[in-house]
């Protein structure tokens, strides 16, 4: 690699909205490298999920931590880009008008619930809380999250389509796009939580659903690599469904899911649930032999 980390990547500009170095100036550089892949090295997937503004120490859904997590993240793909073969990134996408914002709910002095807040079935029995859009689907989908053990949480407003916040990360953005030309890797952008009532942690399927989503083709296309590597945010939540969801669809194919490789300090829990996810991930490495390594680890 020609071109230094810090030409590509400014560590001090992660999660700003200002990005000091334009892609176009980056993309021409790009064109002189033509980095050649390492054709020893095994057919290596990065799976980035939701690593968006949004979700950066000071986004609307800000998760502390993120920053510094996304800073080791560009690191290791700029030590690692001859071995990487295919980028495939995920970008939460959402309206104000859906169910798990509060636009969507309100009390009986017509008062929205604050984020954070968490909606149960009996609240919806006794009045708490009603929604103000498709309420009798609205209750119905709260009971069938409960019936799998889940809640449904009332999030700040975040991943607006088109807005600042939706965006891939800037720092990010510059090297993925970067590497994409310099080295030729193939980049697919998958939306995300465009459905109006049901939130979509996972990449795979939405948490809850009258037909069958389940994207097929990505579960098929992953299962190509011999090594898939995931990181992105949060922890807790779209990084762990995520996994979850593709190891479940192949739940009896361990030779498959233990091609996982999830870099542990290149990810951050939403606070409060720290202590859920960390047993999440022991039972995944338990269950599905996932593997849990560090930005740092030599396993490429």
């Amino acid at each position: 690699m020609k071109t230094p980390f810090h030409h590509i990547f400014d560590t001090d500009s992660v999660g700003q909205t200002i990005n000091p170095l334009p892609l176009n100036h980056l993309l021409r550089w790009a064109n002189l490298e033509q980095i050649e892949p390492d054709t020893s090295s095994p057919k290596t997937l990065f799976l980035g999920i939701d690593i968006q503004q949004d979700f950066m120490d000071n986004g609307a859904l800000g998760v502390p931590g993120a920053a510094q997590d996304v800073i080791r993240l560009g690191q290791f793909i700029y030590n690692n880009v001859e071995k990487i073969s295919s980028i495939i990134v995920s970008l939460d996408t959402h309206e104000p008008a859906q169910i798990f914002h509060p636009y969507w709910w309100v009390d009986e002095d017509g008062n929205h619930p604050t984020p954070y807040t968490v909606i149960k079935p009996e609240d919806l029995t006794n009045g708490k809380w009603h929604a103000i859009i498709d309420p009798a689907l609205s209750k119905h989908y709260v009971r069938q999250l409960e019936k799998v053990g889940k809640q449904l949480c009332i999030w700040p407003y975040h991943c607006i389509n088109g807005t600042t916040g939706w965006a891939l990360e800037n720092q990010f953005s510059n090297l993925i796009h970067f590497m994409s030309v310099a080295a030729n890797i193939p980049i697919q952008k998958i939306c995300k939580g465009q459905h109006p009532l049901s939130e979509m942690y996972g990449i795979i399927r939405p948490e809850y659903s009258t037909h069958d989503n389940t994207n097929i083709e990505l579960l098929e296309k992953i299962a190509t690599f011999d090594k898939i590597v995931i990181a992105g945010e949060a922890k807790s939540h779209c990084v762990l469904e995520s996994i979850k969801q593709i190891c479940e669809y192949y739940y009896d194919k361990l030779d498959i899911t233990r091609k996982i490789y999830v870099l542990t300090d290149c990810m951050s829990d939403i606070p409060g649930f720290e202590q859920q996810s960390q047993m999440a991930y022991k039972i995944l490495v338990s269950k599905y032999k996932i593997n849990l390594v560090k930005s740092t680890d030599n396993f490429l």
